[in-house]
């Protein structure tokens, strides 16, 4: 394929089989629309995260990019061999949608499917010597005709095999045109090459702005500045690095301040070869520092093609300050900003202020320090800085209400004070002005895991985060990172990816034992083992019995096999905990609670149990609500109102796994076994469930993200 400009060293002999396997086998399955990665790793014997490492190190590109170049080779093969049209081709090789296969075929080839056919017969037909009727057999593969005399077919067969070699000699050494290339960068730490080291702080400011206006390009993919901050040390080559980050360009750069004067040095290079593409020397007063910074993200978008919209090239021209001590102020603030302790959070609030001082209308010194308030209030039960925090965003969106941080800043308030429907729209929106934050991302991925929850926004903006933070942080840090997304994953039906990050967690950090906890339910969601998954479950706590999260699975898993007497100990043991403590947590168990304590002969308790449920039954307004009313109707024996709420369900999209998993495994639902109407809707809840998975999965490998 043409993506082997950014094959990574290995073997000829081993590359050559990998790629000429992959493709025979995508052909074999061409007109399945459904042959993916996952299919295309099964068929080759391989784990799916195995097959997206070997395809980037061979090709250069995501799996499904590759599926996709394989598929479009071949539509344009058809197109010039066939009389097939356009649409007959584009289910012939695998695309479900013609308007989607002709928007990829005009990406790649730079012109529409539809033109194939009379592209080729022109270039054929523009070689000297040829005739029409050869030019027309060169196009569309058409044999040779009895008329054409026996004595001209050996030299026919010499000229073709001769043609054939030209071609082939002619298309490998061609620059490849037509590969879609990922414009995918990381920023290295810049150099100080100040005589007075107290420069560094300007040097790193340097590096961070670059960043930050190059994050500012939707057509990029910038890796975030804690992915890179550990190379600033390192001695490991572009393509070590390179394949850590998986990235195609590196920024690498050094700079010196000596009095009002700024010197810098930057270049860009391409990380396959190792090859400086684009290098220059700037020596300007101090006082063009912003017009330095925008010209170098304008540059280096240019010299990778990247395509900079007008909205995005009026944000990186921005002056966030005119005044330059302002400014001086909030780059030395920015490494202990960055530190996220309190001590560092302080004094960067500190230099924040002063910057202010200097310049009261700085918004971006208002948006950091309304976030820097945040996080020192974060972990605190009595929170002391939400005034502050709302004053200080309203500042910030005040001065500059298109700042992604200005917006970030008043989300954080939101979130604060609980009014979650508020934060949304200036996520999304801080996502326009910025859709290189890893913070967005993160805080957008937490929302819908736990306040919205919609498990595949949950699952998209986790692999969009994480495309942009590669490894940041200490082995705790991206322990907890490989956790979110293992739980994305198996919350969307990815037992295998689930199993895969939430290994990874437990291996950076083995005291994680929140790990340990959710790898137990994927654990079951692979073999079905209730046995197995309450054993397990019983080690978990027995780790910490102070866990209250893992004590209610624990008696769950023996309720689900109807051993009451030891649900009832684990539950009793939970609901003393929880009324001792005050806390209103797993109200959506209490049914279950309640049928235990029923089954210990505990009527009264019990009935107390019921009326709760009931009562969370009604102030539930999450997609779960008729799922739940239905479990309340089934433990009622009103049947045909549980089915109604199960067909209400079953319209719903983006629940969780554990839903198909458990649903048939809770006693409470076996008096519906026998309703005409139960097999039926659980096949459609399934359906459903599967469908959006498929569906899913398609959208995260067109975007690169599977």
């Amino acid at each position: 394929m043409d993506g082997n400009q950014h094959i990574m060293p290995d073997t000829p002999s081993k590359k050559e089989h990998f790629i000429s396997r992959a493709e025979t086998l995508l052909l074999e399955n061409i007109a399945r629309e459904n042959f993916g990665v996952s299919e295309l790793a099964e068929a080759m014997n391989m784990s799916r995260s195995s097959l997206l490492r070997k395809v980037r190190k061979h090709t250069g590109l995501s799996a499904s990019q590759f599926i996709r170049q394989v598929r479009l080779k071949q539509g344009m093969e058809m197109l010039r061999q066939t009389t097939l049209n356009v649409t007959e081709v584009s289910y012939r090789v695998g695309f479900g949608s013609t308007s989607y296969f002709i928007k990829c075929f005009r990406e790649h080839y730079g012109y529409p499917p539809g033109e194939a056919a009379e592209r080729a017969l022109e270039n054929a037909s523009a070689e000297p010597g040829d005739s029409p009727m050869e030019a027309g057999a060169s196009a569309h593969g058409t044999p040779l005709t009895s008329a054409v005399k026996p004595r001209w077919k050996s030299i026919a067969a010499v000229a073709l095999a001769l043609g054939i070699l030209a071609f082939l000699l002619y298309f490998l050494s061609r620059p490849p045109t037509s590969i879609e290339v990922e414009k995918s960068i990381a920023v290295l730490p810049f150099k100080n090459e100040s005589s007075d080291t107290t420069n560094t702080y300007f040097v790193n400011g340097l590096m961070e702005s670059t960043l930050n206006n190059l994050q500012k390009i939707e057509d990029l993919r910038v890796v975030s500045r804690p992915s890179v901050e550990k190379y600033r040390h390192s001695d490991k080559t572009i393509q070590e690095m390179a394949g850590e980050l998986e990235v195609n360009y590196f920024i690498a750069g050094s700079g010196q301040r000596e009095g009002d004067r700024v010197l810098l040095n930057i270049q860009l290079i391409e990380a396959a070869t190792d090859r400086q593409i684009w290098a220059e020397q700037y020596s300007r007063e101090l006082g063009d520092i912003f017009a330095l910074q925008h010209e170098v993200a304008q540059k280096i978008a240019a010299a990778i093609e990247a395509i900079v919209t007008p909205a995005e090239r009026e944000q990186i021209e921005k002056v966030p300050t005119e005044n330059l001590a302002a400014y001086d102020y909030y780059l030395q603030a920015l490494e202990p900003y960055h530190a996220g302790n309190g001590e560092g959070l302080l004094r960067a609030i500190g230099l924040f202020e002063q910057a202010i001082g200097e310049d009261p209308q700085f918004a971006q010194a208002y948006a950091n320090m309304a976030i820097a308030y945040f996080l020192l209030d974060m972990d605190l039960a009595e929170k002391k800085y939400t005034d502050r925090i709302n004053n200080l965003a309203d500042k910030a969106l005040l001065y500059d209400s298109k700042l992604a941080e200005s917006l970030v800043a008043k989300a954080l308030y939101y979130m604060q004070v609980k009014q979650y429907r508020l934060a949304l729209p200036h996520l999304e929106k801080a996502l326009e002005y910025n859709p290189n934050s890893v913070l967005v991302y993160q805080l957008l991925s937490d929302y819908y895991a736990r306040i919205v929850p919609d498990t595949g926004k949950y699952l998209e903006y986790a692999l969009k985060g994480n495309q942009l933070e590669f490894g940041a942080g200490d082995s705790i840090t991206r322990s907890y990172s490989n956790l979110h997304l293992g739980n994305a994953f198996i919350q969307t039906g990815f037992p295998d990816q689930a199993m895969e990050y939430i290994d990874q967690s437990i291996a950076y950090f083995p005291q994680n034992e929140y790990a340990s906890f959710v790898r137990v339910f994927i654990q079951f969601a692979i073999d079905r083992d209730l046995g197995r998954m309450q054993r397990s479950l019983v080690r978990e706590w027995q780790k910490d019995t102070t866990r209250l999260d893992i004590l209610q699975e624990v008696g769950k898993s023996f309720y689900f096999q109807e051993e009451y007497d030891s649900a009832y100990y684990y539950y009793g043991k939970f609901v003393r905990a929880r009324e001792g403590s005050g806390l209103d947590i797993y109200p959506q168990e209490d049914l279950k609670i309640g049928r235990v304590f029923e089954a210990v002969g505990r009527p009264e308790m019990a009935g107390e149990f019921y009326r709760s449920y009931a009562a969370y039954c009604e102030r539930d307004e999450s997609i779960y609500k008729p799922a739940s009313l239905a479990v309340k109707y089934a433990h009622e024996g009103k049947l045909d109102q549980a089915i109604e709420q199960l067909e209400v369900f079953a319209a719903q999209d983006n629940f969780q796994y554990w839903i198909l998993l458990f649903i048939e495994k809770d006693p409470v639902m076996e008096p519906l076994e026998g309703h005409p109407g139960y097999a039926a809707v659980l096949q459609k809840i399934r359906d459903r469930f599967w469908a959006h998975h498929e569906r899913l999965e398609k959208e995260l490998e067109q975007e690169g993200l599977l």
